[in-house]
């Protein structure tokens, strides 16, 4: 199964895997109102989660046959507010050992391109 339907969450969250391969990922998302906190603002948990999907599909495009993965590590630095629009995840591997594997994440404002938040998260593999 390939795209949106590979993952559960997506399908939840309405993300859209856009681009991966060569140990990026791109991913897309809509704000939604049940995303919103009480201040009108996208919820900051959905900036970390998005940002540790996009890292985890860039992983998968270096992963070999039989191994998986499980976020060990995951920091957030929220760097500006957004209320409505379209945000991208752009998940990049940052080193690849055998056991261990360094990402981080960009998410931006997708019709501006401004800097929204930055992950970096650290994954263990597992054969």
């Amino acid at each position: 199964m390939k795209g949106q339907k590979a993952n559960p969450f997506f399908c939840l969250m309405g993300i859209v895997p856009v681009t991966y391969g060569d140990g990026k990922a791109r991913l897309s998302m809509t704000v939604r109102d049940d995303m919103k906190n009480g201040e009108g603002w996208l919820q900051g948990g959905i900036y970390t989660a998005l940002g540790d999907e996009a890292i985890a599909l860039a992983i998968y495009t270096l992963l070999n046959e039989g191994e998986t993965i499980a976020t060990i590590t995951c920091t957030t630095h929220y760097i500006r507010g957004i209320q409505e629009g379209m945000i991208n995840a752009d998940g990049e591997v940052v080193k690849k050992g055998r056991q261990m594997i360094y990402a981080e994440a960009t998410i931006t404002d997708a019709n501006h391109g401004t800097l929204l938040a930055r992950c970096t998260a650290s994954f263990i593999v597992r054969s």
